[in-house]
């Protein structure tokens, strides 16, 4: 991969920023309009910081640029353990430290240039949010243990 995906000149340049943003907007909004921690703006930094240090690290022409995304997955994992909280044997956050995961890995995606693929995994990830929703509030079954307290948790 060329310098040219981080020339700001570049139609790919802005092209992957756009794409960035309406990914993690989309999840970012979802998260938002059910008041949880990472909400439109924190996923789509989370989604654009991604795409920007795989960009950087496929620009490198040290041969070794898979480490970046490796040391990305180390770093969004400490982010994403920051929004787990326990108190009173609940665990809470759980679903946004995977979203923030997720997130990483589209931003990944648009960084490497594989902005369809990004595109299905955002619309996959907020059908699995909404899906499950759906499915919880239909059945009293899946509202059971620690479920039947964590709809307004995660």
């Amino acid at each position: 991969m060329n310098s040219y995906f981080l020339d700001p000149l570049s139609l790919d340049f802005w092209f992957r920023v756009g794409a960035t943003l309406i990914c993690g907007g989309i999840i970012g909004l979802e998260r938002q309009l059910r008041g949880k921690p990472a909400g439109i703006r924190t996923s789509i930094l989370i989604c654009l910081g991604t795409q920007v240090f795989i960009s950087l690290g496929m620009s490198l022409n040290d041969g070794d640029s898979a480490r970046v995304l490796g040391q990305v997955v180390t770093g969004i994992g400490f982010i994403g353990a920051g929004v787990i909280m326990g108190k009173k044997n609940i665990v809470r956050g759980v679903t946004s430290a995977a979203i923030i995961w997720v997130l990483a890995g589209i931003g990944a995606a648009i960084g490497l240039g594989y902005i369809a693929t990004a595109v299905a995994l955002t619309l996959v990830t907020v059908l699995v949010l909404l899906g499950v929703e759906f499915l919880e509030s239909s059945f009293r079954k899946l509202r059971r243990g620690v479920h039947a307290a964590s709809n307004q948790i995660n």
